[in-house]
């Protein structure tokens, strides 16, 4: 993908070379979280808590709509700009300038329903960070917290995609990075907070198959994305990003790791859903294409 000359985000921070204390979401931090759901891009991913906020569309007339959310909080930045975060590596570089041609596609597609786009935060972070949902892991792979509005990467995970999952290329990183910005776009408009609600009430197969539509919408999302920057995509960057979403499919990973799969303990969707979504958004540029919550997926 051509992003050499596009500028990198400002809206970055960076943890890495910091020491957190504590593990996972344990001690004090999971008491103060209601509603917790852990899920992941393949191994990381989205926490959704009870927001307290409603939009019932892409582009509703709930608070989510304009872009409101929570308050964000500001995590520690270890005194980097986001120019001298995004200058550590060529991986930093390049995430960061993903990151902000989604910040100008999403603003640009927010101003079409003369909405405005507030963009995500962005925080590398290495072995272990601090989020506003609790304690970062490496091994919980790049996630999303809507409690700050902010992404979670350690760049590491790019080398697993390439080596375990078989996933290589910077347009499988690029829809990484999409994916989670896509989860960022569910939490203004309100789904996330809706989508628990829902988990709350629901046993947990049932609460399984939200959240397989959530990601999916996500998947898709990162699709639109792609689209609307198809000048900068080149030839292989579609396959790249297919054979990413095949790799980290529920049914694939099971497979591998347990030699049978269980539909019902399913959080993502299969490879076969994970790629159609994913091309869906590709195809249509258009997130209102996007909606995984209503009939079959």
């Amino acid at each position: 993908m051509k992003l050499d000359d596009y500028r990198f985000s400002d809206n970055v921070s960076d943890q890495r070379g910091q020491r957190f204390g504590g593990g996972g979401f344990g001690g004090g931090g999971m008491g103060m979280l209601l509603g917790l759901v852990l899920s992941r891009f393949g191994i990381g991913g989205v926490l959704l808590l009870g927001l307290g906020y409603l939009a019932l569309s892409f582009f509703g007339s709930g608070s989510g709509g304009g872009g409101v959310g929570v308050a964000p909080h500001q995590a520690a930045s270890g005194g980097k700009s986001p120019q001298e975060a995004c200058s550590v590596d060529q991986v930093s570089a390049f995430s960061c300038r993903v990151l902000a041609s989604t910040e100008d596609t999403w603003a640009r597609i927010y101003q079409e329903n003369r909405q405005t786009y507030r963009p995500a935060g962005f925080v590398f972070y290495g072995g272990t960070g601090n989020s506003g949902c609790g304690a970062a892991q490496a091994a919980m792979g790049p996630f999303y917290c809507p409690t700050d509005n902010k992404i979670y990467l350690d760049t590491s995970f790019f080398a697993e995609l390439h080596n375990r999952f078989r996933a290589a290329g910077d347009f499988a990183q690029a829809y990484v990075i999409a994916h989670e910005v896509g989860h960022h776009v569910q939490n203004l408009t309100g789904t996330l907070a809706q989508a628990n609600r829902e988990q709350q009430r629901l046993s947990a197969r049932e609460g399984n198959a939200v959240q397989v539509r959530v990601e999916l919408q996500a998947d898709c999302y990162a699709g639109v994305w792609a689209a609307r920057n198809r000048d900068r995509m080149e030839p292989g960057d579609v396959e790249e990003g297919m054979r990413a979403a095949e790799a980290i499919g529920d049914d694939t990973l099971q497979r591998e790791a347990q030699g049978r799969v269980s539909p019902e303990s399913f959080t993502h969707g299969t490879s076969a859903q994970r790629m159609a979504w994913l091309r869906r958004g590709l195809q249509s540029g258009d997130p209102a294409t996007c909606d995984t919550f209503r009939g079959a997926i």
